[in-house]
């Protein structure tokens, strides 16, 4: 009786650890290098889908955003949820039912040693940013 009453209490103490809300994930330096990766560009109107055959790239900003590269633009999505699991570790999993990535779509996060999910992400809009042209004076 004393072993079944030892498991259940620390099955209870297990499952309110894992209850228990994340502490908020200090991002600032994410933060800082989706800036340097920004320089010099200006967002655009934010669109609900880009085109999968014309990215080249993805980048995770760890608990920040996603930067999808297409041709010299860069499309910045920061998750509408599950944004604090994004990991630069990470391997980007998506499951599309067409061409395009679109902002009502999830991104499964895998981690690249053990292969395991380690979570995943609701997309927001992709707000593309592209180079400023000099202006010749």
């Amino acid at each position: 009786m004393r072993i079944l009453s030892s498991l259940l209490l620390g099955a209870a103490l297990i499952g309110m650890s894992a209850a228990a809300p994340a502490a908020p994930r200090d991002n600032s330096q994410a933060e800082a290098k989706l800036a340097k990766a920004l320089e010099g560009r200006v967002p655009g109107k934010p669109v609900s889908c880009i085109t999968l055959s014309n990215i080249t790239s993805s980048q995770i900003y760890d608990g920040t955003a996603i930067v999808y590269r297409s041709g010299s633009t860069l499309y910045v999505n920061r998750p509408r949820m599950g944004q604090t699991s994004l990991d630069s570790d990470d391997i980007l999993v998506s499951r599309t039912y067409g061409s395009q990535l679109c902002s009502l779509d999830t991104i499964n996060l895998v981690d690249r040693t053990s292969r395991f999910q380690t979570g995943f992400v609701g997309l927001g809009e992709f707000v593309p940013y592209t180079k400023v042209k000099a202006v010749k004076g």
